[in-house]
């Protein structure tokens, strides 16, 4: 595999570089790709379902309140003998088999989490829908300075927009706009990179990305 050339664009959105972007993260193959989406997709499933708080509850008989006198005596009516009025058959009862509360999270290793983010990286890649752009943002939040960077090369398609830590004017600047979901770069993930038709990086955090990511080489 070689590596993939990203073009660096401006705060007009016009070109003024290159940056390449390691193979093993960024280009592998739509073969590969295509047979791996079983992977990618257990990934993305386990993220929403750790997600899920789990608080849901219902009170059976013991935790309904009321109930306590037998409604009739046991023999003698000619009706069912009945011992509570919060029995699971009685209106107002108790809820039986109900959902308690619980942990939805599953097991996902970290090797399997971080190769279906070089899937879907690559797939976004091979899309040509992987950015680097330079907001030109330095002092001062800008929204509008934000737009202008991103338009051009996002065509206000739903976008996940990475920062480092220290782009904190950056991240003011489109933490507002409804098509833009902002995210730090130790905070990437597969489910936000799936979800966006655009993934942007500001070069800093595409620096840290790839620094963090790819295994210094033995001398």
């Amino acid at each position: 595999m070689a590596n993939v050339t990203l073009n660096v664009t401006d705060a007009k959105g016009q070109a003024t570089g290159t940056i390449e972007a390691p193979a093993e993260l960024f280009g592998i193959s739509n073969e590969d790709i295509q047979a791996h989406v079983p992977l990618v997709h257990q990934v993305v499933i386990a993220q929403l379902a750790a997600a899920r708080q789990g608080t849901h509850a219902v009170k059976n008989q013991s935790k309904v309140s009321g109930g306590g006198k037998k409604p009739w005596k046991q023999k003698g009516t000619g009706r069912a003998r009945q011992g509570s009025t919060r029995a699971p058959q009685w209106v107002h009862g108790g809820v039986i088999h109900g959902p308690v509360p619980r942990s939805y999270a599953q097991r996902t290793p970290k090797k399997m989490k971080a190769a279906a983010l070089r899937y879907v990286l690559s797939d976004r890649a091979n899309a040509g829908r992987i950015a680097v752009v330079d907001f030109g943002i330095t002092d001062t939040p800008s929204t509008k300075a934000a737009l202008a960077a991103l338009n051009p090369i996002t065509a206000d398609k739903f976008a996940t927009i990475v920062f480092t830590r220290d782009n904190i004017n950056e991240w003011l600047s489109v933490r507002n706009l409804p098509n833009v979901h902002p995210i730090f770069v130790d905070q990437l993930n597969t489910y936000d990179v799936v979800t966006a038709q655009y993934v942007v990086f500001t070069k800093e955090a595409f620096e840290a990305f790839v620094a963090a990511k790819t295994e210094p080489k033995e001398a």
